[in-house]
């Protein structure tokens, strides 16, 4: 055992010798990876305490768990988890195809400064903050002023909407706005794999004569299978968090809405500015973290059975 810790010990100051730049580079990122990811995982006991600042976070009586009886017991807790789960598999589903044809199609552009360009416009809208684009919404939406009410609807014959009041359009709003933000961001991603694919497959097939459409099918998506599964796991762990900015902001907070709009984290928030209960806010955020990690080891050994290649882990 000694002489296999010794060299171990060895190797180890061999490669840390070896490497050392490397290391170096990667030490800013291990100590934000620590501070941000591991050292806050002495909060979870907030989640389990009834916490009193007054007396600090140790000394606080513990409650068992009474903070996620009262998430449960919530008559909201039923629509809240059905929205989060319901729009975050939209978004899965519909922005990984939105990103990947996105994708293909820059790729397939032969002039490149044009391709470079679109890539560019849609990438811009992920830098935009969540209360820029709900002003800009609401120049659309808004019921007295907005563009559609006051220009389109009326040209159409149709009357005007209380966009802000009816919860019918509001699903389809919500996707449609996560996808044009997000859309561009990730087919950069898709792009690049779809850059590093070998170009002798594509002069394979154009002297096999195939199609266009048949170098896709056959050489570009099962390329690029793996990514798109790695992508998925990593959605379906972040299943039960929403995009806060999107549900909170875009609706302006209107109540008539909480049908569709209102999910996990918006409740919380809502919750917390209302009860100022940070220990139930703590049982939320545990239950999501417990819930996305158990269905990212149930997918990922389903996707490990069928094929173990295109596993995460």
């Amino acid at each position: 055992m000694a002489n296999g810790q010794r060299t171990y010990r060895s190797e180890f100051l061999r490669e840390f010798n070896k490497n050392f730049p490397l290391f170096l580079m990667a030490l800013p990122g291990v100590v934000l990876l620590i501070a941000f990811c591991y050292l806050p995982l002495f909060g979870l006991i907030i989640a389990f305490k009834d916490v009193h600042y007054d007396v600090g976070i140790l000394k606080s009586p513990w409650v068992g768990l009474k903070n996620f009886e009262f998430l449960f017991k919530t008559p909201d807790a039923f629509i809240i988890t059905r929205n989060t789960l319901l729009y975050n598999f939209a978004f899965i589903v519909f922005g990984n195809l939105a990103a990947i044809a996105t994708a293909i199609a820059l790729s397939e552009m032969r002039a490149r400064f044009m391709a470079k360009f679109y890539q560019s416009v849609m990438f811009l809208p992920y830098f935009l903050s969540w209360v820029v684009v709900a002003y800009m919404a609401f120049a659309f939406l808004s019921i007295d002023l907005g563009i559609l009410n006051t220009m389109i609807l009326p040209k159409l014959g149709l009357q005007p909407i209380a966009w802000y009041f009816e919860t019918k359009p509001w699903p389809v709003i919500l996707i449609l706005a996560n996808l044009w933000k997000y859309t561009g961001y990730n087919a950069v991603i898709y792009l690049a794999a779809i850059t590093g694919i070998d170009p002798e497959y594509y002069e394979a097939a154009l002297i096999d004569g195939a199609s266009k459409w048949q170098q896709i099918k056959h050489i570009t998506v099962p390329l690029l299978s793996p990514l798109v599964v790695v992508l998925v796991l990593l959605g379906i762990g972040r299943i039960f968090y929403a995009d806060f900015g999107l549900f909170y902001q875009l609706p302006m907070n209107s109540g008539a809405l909480f049908d569709v709009t209102n999910v996990i984290d918006t409740y919380v928030y809502r919750t917390l500015m209302g009860m100022n209960d940070i220990g139930m806010a703590s049982a939320a955020s545990f239950y999501q973290s417990i819930m996305g990690f158990i269905l990212v080891l149930t997918s990922n050994l389903i996707v490990r059975r069928l094929d173990p290649e295109k596993a995460l882990f």
